[in-house]
């Protein structure tokens, strides 16, 4: 679903993010405890693996985007960010167009003490709140308001991450890649096999052993992966359903709901 981490530049008001999101050497938090900073990324760009001194709340106003940490992989839609503590590696991608925007909060100023990546809800006010504090011309007494309601509005949300990661056997490998290129490709693994020079036997044991799932687990997730743009540009899920390898509108939303943990119209709903 993802490429590689290409080199996309931050801006944070007129505070200057480095090439992996890290605040300039002349940036800092003068009078906010929050700065807010605008991205753009294009399609299957990627930041590579950084971290930040301090803490991240990742989150795309338009599109979907991936975040890479600690061996977990989230992917968000304008409904949901991920909080990042200061001091954790991560790497954050864009499935589609993304217009994205990071709170950055100062660690010792800010209440929250999640000591590991965590899903928030992004209510409408949330939105609001961030979109209100990205003004860097607010008078600090407006600004300390504001960014004590959007701490407090900061709450977790209990979902799984949609995790997919490549084997290694270049032969489950190339199986795999045409899978993200083409998700709704319903072969089995013997007809796989024939096209990789495998059997299905060693297919599945690689699928197994190199990515922690069954084929048919793993072919679900990717699946769920390739959905998420689509959902999140507002294309209903009987028209997402068939792009992605479901037979019904059911069978994906029983899918769905049993990997992500919730139905997808609670997901994508605010």
């Amino acid at each position: 679903m993802l490429g590689s981490a290409d080199d996309v530049h931050h801006e944070v008001g007129r505070q200057v993010l480095s090439r992996y999101g890290q605040l300039a050497p002349h940036g800092g938090f003068p009078q906010a405890a929050v700065i807010v900073g605008s991205f753009a990324v294009d399609d299957g760009q990627w930041y590579g693996r950084h971290w930040h001194t301090t803490h991240q709340l990742a989150w795309a106003e338009r599109g979907v985007i991936a975040v890479r940490a600690q061996g977990n992989t989230w992917v968000l839609p304008p409904t949901m960010a991920l909080w990042i503590p200061a001091g954790v590696e991560h790497a954050t991608g864009a499935a589609g167009a993304v217009v994205g925007r990071s709170l950055y909060c100062a660690p010792d100023r800010c209440p929250v003490d999640w000591s590991a990546p965590t899903v928030v809800g992004v209510s409408p006010l949330l939105r609001e709140l961030i979109a209100y504090l990205a003004d860097d011309g607010l008078p600090a007494e407006a600004r300390e308001r504001a960014e004590a309601v959007l701490i407090d509005q900061l709450r977790p949300v209990s979902v799984t991450t949609v995790l997919a990661p490549l084997p290694s056997d270049d032969r489950a490998r190339r199986v795999a890649r045409a899978l993200r290129t083409r998700p709704s490709d319903s072969r089995t693994l013997a007809e796989w096999g024939a096209e990789v020079g495998a059997s299905a036997r060693t297919l599945a044991r690689a699928f197994t052993a190199e990515t922690g799932m069954p084929f048919g687990q793993w072919r679900t997730r990717v699946r769920l992966q390739a959905a998420m743009p689509l959902l999140a540009g507002g294309a209903t899920v009987a028209a997402v359903a068939p792009r992605v390898g479901y037979a019904s509108p059911s069978a994906f939303v029983a899918a769905f709901r049993r990997v992500v943990g919730v139905p997808p119209g609670v997901y994508f709903s605010p």
